[in-house]
């Protein structure tokens, strides 16, 4: 019996989720139906995180235990063999048996796209919030220089436990341009429920004009609240998470 940690890549767009629901179609369900047919008697897969219905990921990190009797390069083929089209394992590698893809993270990196366009566009709106108005892009940067730093970040999200600790440390937060396309890239040691997708829309609405920056900037060091809503989670997606020690055998 060995510990393989494995690198997930995932269109979020018909799943309910990463987490297990019962019988609804979610990541993590798919990927232990896979497993079993690899012969896997385990109870649940270790993850590095959950996203959320409609998220995608292209580097969610899980972990599990599989008594395989040939190399990891032959189970990364034979898993992607049982997964379905919109999930595919990236990397298999070994990893010490104490090691958990949550607990021993110390960030994750994710990014949010935005389409400018005025019409449809069904091949980019899959993995983008389309919006008509382009957002002032040096207001963009302000905000997001902002948010650097440690803070309670309260009016941005919630803790996964009720009274749960609210202060997160961003690392990284900034945005750039891409053809028709804003992309904004946050690194943190940790994210509240829906904080991405809430400092997403804030910051659209601090660069159309709708949100002052002094009520934003209150937010963030005062956590003073915000107006409702979030960011649509089709333009969010899982990018890496950060291990500091070596994981890998």
């Amino acid at each position: 019996m060995a510990r393989y940690q494995v690198t997930l890549s995932y269109d979020g767009t018909d799943f309910h989720g990463f987490q297990r629901q019962g019988s609804a179609r979610t990541v993590q369900n798919e990927v232990e139906n896979a497993l079993r047919a690899l012969g896997w008697a385990g109870r649940s897969i270790l993850s590095s995180g959950r996203t959320d219905t409609g998220v995608h990921a292209r580097g969610q990190v899980i972990v599990f235990d599989l008594d395989w009797k040939h190399s990891p390069a032959t189970l990364l083929k034979a898993f992607n063999a049982h997964l379905p089209q919109d999930i595919a394992a990236r990397e298999v590698v070994l990893t010490g048996e104490s090691f958990h893809p949550r607990y021993d993270a110390v960030w994750r990196y994710y990014e949010y796209t935005i389409l400018i366009d005025l019409l449809p566009n069904p091949l980019q709106e899959r993995y983008a919030w389309r919006i008509e108005q382009e957002p002032d892009f040096q207001r963009l940067q302000e905000t997001a220089v902002s948010l650097l730093g440690k803070h309670d970040f309260r009016s941005f999200g919630a803790p996964m436990k009720k009274a749960g600790n609210t202060i997160r440390e961003v690392y990284e937060a900034a945005w750039r341009k891409q053809a028709n396309s804003l992309i904004f890239g946050v690194r943190a040691n940790a994210f509240l429920y829906h904080m991405v997708r809430r400092m997403v829309l804030m910051q659209v609405l601090v660069g159309l004009g709708r949100l002052s920056m002094e009520m934003f900037l209150r937010g963030v060091h005062q956590a003073e609240p915000l107006p409702p809503g979030v960011a649509p989670p089709n333009g969010l997606t899982l990018i890496e998470v950060g291990y500091q020690r070596w994981s890998r055998l």
